[in-house]
């Protein structure tokens, strides 16, 4: 679109399950910044989550609804596109190359549903699909636009090195949804309501347990992991961290009673390079103030796995 003088205004869409700890860095506002391009990050929130809930199109092999999703942004794509006094949108989309949402039915479907039929471009496949608004208009030229079908990424790939953009997404990657550890995670979640977005972002870190109780435990696996935990950390939420020694951070949400306390302790430090001995201190506090220390017995694996969500 920039090689036919176009101005275009990038509107990146920030699902509420990922965790963003520097807006800066996502890929798509380092490449827009780099291309020169004004760039609007939305982050998706409660409405989405009723979205995935409840698809009306249904899900893909695990909880992704991509029907419905491709329907829910191109509808904010659509509220932006009229905030900022544009034509028309413009998207990536590459005919045949997803299974669910970029079938030729399933695009129209989308175009229809969302309200955008006519008015949404997508520049690789535009020879294979029907004319658009902008091209009858003449705003852009259908004969410098592609025919790009199906999941062979190479053309795409070819035409980004034509244009000198060597830094992007590997083509292997995909939507959390379409991933079957965190859409096994994230039945358990909503099962047992845990609809928060930190609770949703907390999926992709650390150990995950149900215990008994229905309580939730989540043990981190390195440093990183435990920062990431305590920073989501709701108010109500207890932390449990080994005393005096390098220790995973535990995170435990609705906790029932001192039990779920003395079981989660005796998991985090089943982690801990401390597991092999008879007892071992542990702290208990929230993010703003400690509870109590107390000793804990290392909780023997079999247990521990018994209660893995998985």
């Amino acid at each position: 679109m920039q090689l036919q003088k176009i101005e275009v205004t990038a509107f990146h869409f920030v699902l509420p399950f990922y965790y963003i700890e520097d807006e800066e860095n996502i890929g798509a506002v380092k490449i827009a910044r780099r291309l020169n391009i004004p760039i609007e990050v939305f982050h998706g929130g409660k409405d989405y989550i009723e979205m995935v809930k409840k698809p009306k199109y249904g899900y893909g092999k695990n909880i992704n609804p991509c029907i419905d999703c491709k329907i829910f942004i191109m509808k904010k794509a659509l509220t932006f596109m009229e905030e900022i006094g544009a034509s028309f949108l413009l998207s990536g989309e590459v005919l045949g190359q997803r299974p669910m949402s970029q079938r030729k039915k399933a695009m129209e479907l989308i175009e229809k549903e969302a309200g955008v039929e006519g008015f949404l471009l997508r520049p690789l496949s535009a020879k294979l699909l029907s004319p658009t608004t902008p091209e009858e208009k003449g705003w852009v030229k259908r004969d410098n636009l592609y025919a790009f079908e199906g999941r062979n990424r190479k053309p795409q790939i070819a035409l980004a090195k034509k244009l000198g953009i060597t830094e992007y997404p590997s083509p292997a990657g995909g939507c959390c949804l379409t991933d079957l550890d965190y859409s096994i995670r994230l039945r358990d979640a909503f099962e047992y309501n845990e609809e928060s977005i930190p609770e949703l972002q907390l999926l992709h870190f650390g150990r995950h347990f149900r215990l008994k109780s229905g309580a939730k435990l989540i043990v981190g696996r390195d440093e990183k992991e435990n920062q990431i935990i305590e920073s989501l950390a709701e108010e109500n939420d207890l932390l449990i961290e080994g005393v005096g020694f390098g220790s995973p951070i535990a995170l435990l949400k609705n906790s029932k009673s001192p039990e779920d306390i003395d079981m989660s302790s005796s998991i985090c430090i089943r982690y801990s390079k401390k597991r092999d001995e008879k007892s071992v201190k542990v702290s208990v506090r929230t993010k703003k103030e400690n509870i109590t220390d107390k000793e804990v017995v290392p909780m023997k694996r079999e247990i521990v796995d018994s209660l893995l969500i998985h």
